[in-house]
């Protein structure tokens, strides 16, 4: 394990969960809650967010915030004081298709997107080392079609935490930032269903990236492997270097070939 990662997670240091009332955000809190840290929980939902202070074995402030609002996360720094670990896990999904109302298109991107970024601008001045970690998505890598509005948030997340590590990096930070993307995971109050992993899976899977200090955290689950992930990211690379249609994976003329020369079976 790197130092850096032993400094983040000492006990007695600070850390903030958005998106802390359920599923990954919930496991996170009571991940760091044992580890011996104070942890800020923040989210919308208050009743869910007391259930995630009440169920975590440790210090833990749970906080009642919207993440799309710049002035209530700037605030929330003042209260926190400096912090060694945050996560951006605060995310809603709204809407489906491209005909999706646009207020809805507006809060999706204010949570998801700005949500990120308000996290980032009000701690990150007050950290001097530690880890920031940005929830992104698979969709918004290889962008398969049906939700629009999520996929777009989640790929301008990941081009933003891109963009972040280096800006840090070049500075010699003793800051890092990273990029949480999990597989089929189950989230909220859904039944968990076969295949799918837990909030716990997709923690414990982060922390050991963390220990290397990996910056991309892609999450396998129960029916996509590492492999399958790493083929279906490399084919969809491919549609840009061998000027395929876009979303070849999902075009009728493309569709077999892509599943075979990614070692899939058809359906």
């Amino acid at each position: 394990m790197t130092e850096r990662f032993h400094r983040t997670f000492e006990a007695g240091q600070s850390a903030v969960v958005t998106g802390a009332a359920l599923g990954i955000g919930r496991a996170l809190v009571r991940d760091l809650a044992a580890r011996g840290m104070r942890v800020f929980a923040v989210d919308v939902n208050e009743a869910e967010l007391a259930k995630t202070a009440a169920e975590a074995d440790g210090a833990v402030t749970a906080v009642v915030a919207d993440v799309s609002d710049d002035t209530r996360m700037k605030a929330l720094a003042d209260q926190t004081g400096p912090i060694r670990f945050l996560a951006n896990n605060a995310v809603t999904r709204m809407g489906r298709g491209f005909d999706a109302p646009l207020d809805e298109w507006r809060q999706a991107v204010e949570v998801n997107l700005w949500g990120v970024i308000h996290g980032v601008r009000a701690f990150l001045p007050q950290m001097q080392a530690g880890m920031i970690v940005n929830v992104g998505s698979k969709q918004g890598i290889t962008n398969p079609p049906g939700h629009p509005i999520y996929n777009l948030c989640k790929a301008a997340i990941k081009s933003y935490t891109e963009g972040l590590v280096h800006e840090l990096r070049g500075q010699g930070s003793d800051v890092s930032a990273h990029l949480l993307v999990p597989g089929w995971t189950t989230t909220g109050h859904a039944e968990h269903k076969p295949g799918a992993w837990t909030p716990q899976q997709v923690v414990d899977h982060m922390m050991a990236a963390l220990a290397r200090e990996d910056f991309y955290i892609i999450c396998p689950d129960g029916e996509v492997t590492e492999k399958m992930d790493r083929e279906r990211i490399r084919w969809g690379a491919g549609d840009i270097t061998e000027n395929r249609p876009a979303l070849s994976r999902w075009h009728p003329d493309w569709a077999e070939r892509a599943k075979r020369e990614m070692g899939e079976q058809s359906s």
